[in-house]
């Protein structure tokens, strides 16, 4: 079979022949359809994400849509492996997969799944997030912002406020459900959320604290901070002044904080939510062979590698 191969930390994938997988007790050798290109497999792959393991060579992937050999199609997140799914076929445990209905679209699960996880995964299992509740996406024109915009309207958040830097595609986002759009420089005027989803930690988070929070009409109402992505510094110098003078909460949402079965427990429900539109899913399939220039490339659309043309139903 092929796959792509990173050699070493740093270097770029390259395309190449690669042994099949054998399976083993407990584990399924599967066929890959669709396997998305995001931030976390690049971190895992070059070593700074957290809860890499510096395995090499190694082919990345930590999720995507898979045939087994009964025909069902999966959506499967994998475990800490040197076998990822940017490859013809791989290994699975089907205890971390759940089965897809007939009819979908694997580029688009592919693409969503991931990036949806993470606001989806926080909102439902890290606080206790209610309708009604007013919420703070910050770093909401990248994909997963995007998707944590809808995902806040889809479990009933009563004002959504979108932040970024770019005025542009911040304005685009009120088709998507958010409310308001503030930049970085406005960050009083989101003073009263209930609940932050945060992407991009770092200064811009540190910043934010103090304006939000002299800022707010009562400051003993609970304000949950909830860390999620660390696109501008892995991290941030919190004010003391900011964790005594108002009932905040900093929380993390991931790898660890979520245990893997409560993270499963919820694919279901957001692989249909995406299956019936309820998502708005920007994907670009890109072949497999491929993936050095996909893996630099600076898009908007989620890349999603495929190793072979998508099907997009099951075959019999």
């Amino acid at each position: 079979m092929h796959a792509a191969v990173i050699p070493e930390a740093g270097a770029p994938p390259v395309y190449q022949d690669h042994p099949d997988p054998a399976e083993r007790r407990d584990e399924l050798v599967v066929e890959v359809l669709a396997a998305g290109l995001h931030h976390l497999t690049r971190a895992k792959a070059n070593g700074s994400h957290y809860s890499g393991k510096g395995m090499y060579p190694l082919v990345p992937g930590v999720d995507g849509v898979v045939r087994d050999k009964e025909g069902n199609l999966r959506y499967v997140v994998l475990d800490d492996t040197a076998l990822g799914t940017f490859a013809d076929r791989t290994l699975i445990d089907p205890r971390r997969s759940v089965i897809l209905p007939d009819g979908v679209d694997p580029v688009r699960i592919a693409a969503a799944m991931n990036p949806a996880m993470s606001s989806w995964v926080a909102l439902r299992r890290r606080v206790d997030f209610r309708a009604g509740q007013r919420v703070l996406v910050l770093g909401a024109t990248g994909n997963a912002g995007r998707m944590a915009v809808q995902i806040a309207k889809l479990f009933g958040a009563a004002h959504v406020i979108a932040a970024g830097r770019d005025a542009t595609r911040l304005r685009a986002l009120t088709a998507l459900g958010a409310d308001e759009t503030i930049t970085f420089d406005e960050f009083g005027r989101a003073a009263d959320v209930d609940v932050v989803i945060d992407y991009v930690w770092g200064e811009p988070a540190a910043g934010a604290l103090i304006p939000m929070l002299t800022a707010r009409a009562d400051r003993a109402v609970p304000l949950t901070w909830i860390q999620i992505g660390s696109v501008a510094g892995q991290s941030a110098p919190i004010p003391s002044a900011a964790l005594r003078s108002a009932r905040l909460q900093i929380v993390g949402s991931g790898i660890g904080s979520v245990p893997a079965r409560d993270i499963l427990a919820e694919l279901p429900e957001l692989a249909s939510a995406v299956t019936a539109g309820a998502i708005d899913v920007r994907a670009r399939a890109v072949p497999l062979p491929q993936v050095a220039q996909a893996w630099t490339d600076e898009t908007e659309d989620r890349i999603v590698l495929v190793p072979q043309p998508p099907h997009r139903t099951r075959q019999p």
